[in-house]
């Protein structure tokens, strides 16, 4: 983002546009995406944005987005389950193990309700 964001600062250099460092400062900031709104807001509360030189906030960044990737690479995979229907009529078979988890689930929420009441 940075290289980017250099480049076409050197470009408006070369037209003639010249900005101070606390307005790259306050545009690098601004277009950071919402997951980093941690970090700016700890940012903006511990340091003068208007005396930070740009090269402390791209370091300050940095560290935090290695430390992101860090996390994620750690953090175990999520397990999804997927479930199939079938286009089918449902056998006797199914209906009647649907029925007997039907009341199971029924009878242990009663049991539930009935114990909390008392």
């Amino acid at each position: 983002m940075y290289a980017h964001f250099n480049d076409i600062i050197n470009a408006l250099k070369g037209l003639g546009k010249v900005y101070t460092n606390r307005e790259l400062v306050s545009k690098i900031v601004r277009c950071l995406p919402k997951s980093w709104e941690a970090k700016v807001t700890t940012i903006e509360e511990a340091k003068d944005l208007s005396t930070l030189p740009l090269e402390d906030l791209l370091g300050s960044l940095m560290t935090h987005e290695l430390r992101m990737s860090d996390q994620e690479r750690n953090e175990p995979k999520k397990k999804t389950i997927a479930l199939t229907a079938s286009t089918g009529e449902e056998s006797n078979e199914d209906k009647d193990e649907m029925a007997l988890l039907t009341k199971r689930i029924t009878r242990i929420l009663l049991d539930k309700n009935n114990s909390s009441n008392k």
